[in-house]
């Protein structure tokens, strides 16, 4: 999708008849305030310990899936292999990370780039014991119509990871995404571990895109900290380069090796 929604258009007699009061000046889409509130640290145990954990627990009093908390579960209908089938999140959990995307409509123009980059990389989230599955308020008949589609024509092709129809709009509102004027959900993307937490996000507005290079770049260094949890990774940290120890001494060794 290119980015915001076109407004429908007026016909001059009906502007005649409609209300004298200047019309609002279009308003820019916003994040929900509660992307906008950092998340509070867990208030356990002494100041030593907590600034060691690295572990944040996000506010639960709006029950949204900020980061360190459980993803809100789901079940829904997603097109697979062109075929319907179901799909339940937590069914993941113990299993797999997951790789959880939201955009706003089939049929458009910037999720299909996104969409397909992420099939053409399937196989490198797989390697590394993950799923993807994307997410858009449109009906399962309408992902099946868009597989079915050829790219060179703005479709999809075959995918390696269902699409998921979210009709009723719940999933995208309880993940936070949801533009409840417009029906549609921003583009917002999570990293799930295998316990069903929330390890990572980001939310685009419309028409700006999201990488493939630095979702799989943030998913490997997920799984590094949790593989080795007394290190952490620093800036545009790769498989293969140095990590830190979080504390004063240890990160000398890597201040001084940069």
């Amino acid at each position: 999708m290119a980015c915001a929604l076109s407004a429908s258009t007026v016909s001059p007699a009906a502007a005649l008849v409609a209300s004298p009061k200047p019309a609002a000046a279009p308003q820019c889409l916003s994040f929900p305030r509660s992307f906008a509130r950092p998340a509070r640290l867990a208030a356990a145990g002494s100041r030593t310990a907590r600034a060691r954990s690295f572990v944040a627990r996000a506010a639960a009093e709006n029950d949204l899936p900020l980061v360190g908390n459980k993803a809100p579960d789901f079940a829904a209908e997603a097109v697979f292999d062109q075929e319907f089938i179901n799909v339940k999140l937590s069914d993941y959990i113990g299993k797999k990370y997951v790789i959880l995307f939201f955009y706003p409509l089939d049929f458009t123009f910037v999720c299909p780039t996104e969409i397909t980059a992420f099939s053409d990389r399937h196989e490198e989230f797989e390697k590394i014991n993950t799923e993807i599955l994307g997410v858009s308020v449109d009906s399962v008949f309408s992902h099946l119509a868009w597989v079915q589609t050829e790219r060179k024509s703005g479709g999809l092709g075959d995918l390696k990871y269902p699409l998921v129809s979210d009709v009723t709009k719940s999933i995208s509102k309880s993940f936070g995404v949801l533009i409840a004027d417009q029906g549609i959900a921003l583009r917002g993307l999570f990293i799930i571990d295998k316990e069903g937490v929330i390890q990572h996000s980001t939310i685009n507005n419309l028409g700006i895109g999201r990488s493939v290079d630095e979702t799989l770049r943030t998913l490997q260094a997920l799984q590094y900290v949790q593989e080795n949890p007394d290190e952490v990774c620093p800036a545009g940290w790769k498989p293969g380069e140095k990590s830190m120890k979080p504390d004063p001494k240890g990160s000398k060794e890597y201040f001084a090796a940069i």
